[in-house]
């Protein structure tokens, strides 16, 4: 019995495909399909992907999809590769589950700063209208700006301070 990659390696040549037009067709990387056809099954991705490398390769060429994936089966676990579909599956998904958990808690970790920060943003504004509004009254307000720009901000306080009275009385 000859070996897995010599006989699809065979194959291949006996119908006069080129590697090249596997990889046009298929979209399988090429150093994926050396690896099959040198049973180097460890460059694999493994699992369920290296089954459709296979029958992707075989479909191809022309050859029968199941049968040519029930002898990579084997000949990869007689070579000592082991292909347990439901633990890698297992795995997948569980790692799938743990990257959307991650990414949901960096969103969750952006919005708590956004939010943080828009508070200290308003904060800072209601600190600076009741100093302003404060210093008005009180008289010494207009000591901290020059006076060209004390005419602009008396009537922009006008505009509040009637605002204020509305809303308070």
């Amino acid at each position: 019995m000859s070996s897995f990659g010599k006989d699809l390696r065979e194959e291949r040549l006996s119908r006069g495909i080129a590697l090249d037009h596997i990889v046009e067709v298929t979209k399988i990387s090429r150093r994926h399909l050396v690896a099959l056809e040198q049973e180097r099954f460890r460059l694999l991705p493994g699992g369920i992907l290296s089954k459709g490398i296979v029958r992707g390769y075989a479909r191809a060429i022309g050859l029968d999809q199941n049968d040519w994936t029930e002898r990579f089966l084997k000949a990869s676990t007689v070579s000592g590769g082991e292909f347990d579909d439901d633990r890698d599956w297992t795995a997948f998904a569980s790692n799938v589950g743990k990257a959307r958990i991650e990414e949901r808690d960096a969103v969750e970790v952006r919005l708590r700063w956004l939010g943080a920060t828009l508070m200290l943003l308003i904060l800072a504004a209601a600190a600076f209208l009741s100093v302003r509004y404060l210093g008005v009254r009180a008289g010494w307000w207009s000591t901290l700006l020059p006076a060209g720009q004390l005419a602009a901000l008396d009537s922009v306080y006008e505009h509040v301070h009637s605002w204020i009275e509305r809303l308070f009385s």
